[in-house]
C-alpha cells in the first residue's frame, strides 16, 4: 500500500514540543531535511544551555546532571545528553546526536547524526543512524536503523509519489510512539507513522501507515 506524502512530513509524524530540536525542525517539511543540519544546531544549542542543568564532558559535549552515565561508554562532540537519561555500558555516541529527556541509550548501542525525542529508548544493540525519533518511540533488541543504499544512490522515500532527498545517508524517520519489534531492519528511507507497530524480524522500506501494524512486505493491518 503506497502512502500520501504528506504522511511524511514533520507535522504529520512529530509533537514538537517533547524535543530540544523544535527549532531546528520547524526550519522544514520533511524531517530527513534536518538531517544535514544536525551538526552545527546541536553545537550552538549546547552552548547555550543553562551550566546550573547540564555539564561540560569534553568538546561540544552536554550532559544534563542529573542523566546517569555508566562506565565504559564513549561519546563524541558535539552532542547532547538530556535530564533523567539513561547511558549504559558499551554505548557509542559518535556524535551530531540530540538526546532528549527521559531517554534510554542501552548496552553495545551505536548512535550517529541522530534527534531522539524524550521518552525514547533505545536500549538494547541498536544502531540509530541519520534518524529521528519521535516522542516515546521504542526499539527492540537488536532493531537498527540502516542509512546506506548498497549501490551508494541517493536514498528515495517511497511514498505514493516517490519523493528524493538527494542524501546519501538518511537511515529511518519513527513518529511519535512508534514500537519497533526485535532484529527488524528498517532499510534507508523508511518513514513509520505515528502509533505504529513493527513486527519482530521485520525487513522494513517505503512508508509505514500511522496507527498500522506491519507484519511483513505488502501486509499491513489497522489496530484495533
Amino acid at each position: 500500500m503506497k502512502v500520501e506524502k504528506d504522511a511524511c512530513t514533520i507535522a504529520a509524524l512529530y509533537t514538537l514540543g517533547h524535543t530540544a530540536a523544535a527549532d531546528l525542525l520547524r526550519r522544514f517539511t520533511y524531517p530527513w531535511e534536518a538531517l544535514p543540519e544536525i551538526r552545527d544546531f546541536v553545537r550552538a544549542l549546547g552552548a547555550k544551555l543553562s551550566r546550573d542543568d547540564y555539564e561540560q564532558r569534553g568538546e561540544d559535549i552536554w550532559v544534563a546532571k542529573s542523566a546517569k552515565l555508566y562506565p565504559n561508554i564513549y561519546l563524541a562532540g558535539p552532542c547532547i545528553i538530556g535530564p533523567h537519561t539513561e547511558v549504559r555500558p558499551g554505548a557509542f555516541v559518535r556524535g551530531s546526536a540530540l538526546v532528549g529527556a527521559d531517554c534510554v541509550v542501552g548496552n553495545s548501542t551505536e548512535l550517529k547524526n541522530v534527534i531522539l525525542f524524550d521518552h525514547v529508548q533505545v536500549p538494547h544493540y541498536n544502531y540509530v543512524g541519520d534518524s529521528i525519533l519521535g516522542y516515546f518511540a521504542h526499539m527492540g533488541a537488536g532493531s537498527i536503523t540502516s542509512n546506506v543504499r548498497a549501490d551508494k544512490k541517493p536514498v528515495v522515500v517511497h511514498a505514493a509519489e516517490p519523493i528524493e532527498t538527494g542524501l546519501k545517508k538518511f537511515g529511518a524517520m519513527l513518529g511519535d510512539h512508534v514500537e519497533v519489534g526485535c532484529n527488524a531492519v528498517l532499510n534507508p528511507g523508511t518513514v513509520v507513522g505515528k502509533d505504529a507497530t513493527i513486527y519482530p524480524t521485520s525487513c522494513v522500506r517505503g512508508v509505514v501507515p500511522g496507527g498500522s501494524i506491519y507484519k511483513c512486505t505488502g501486509e499491513l493491518v489497522k489496530k484495533v
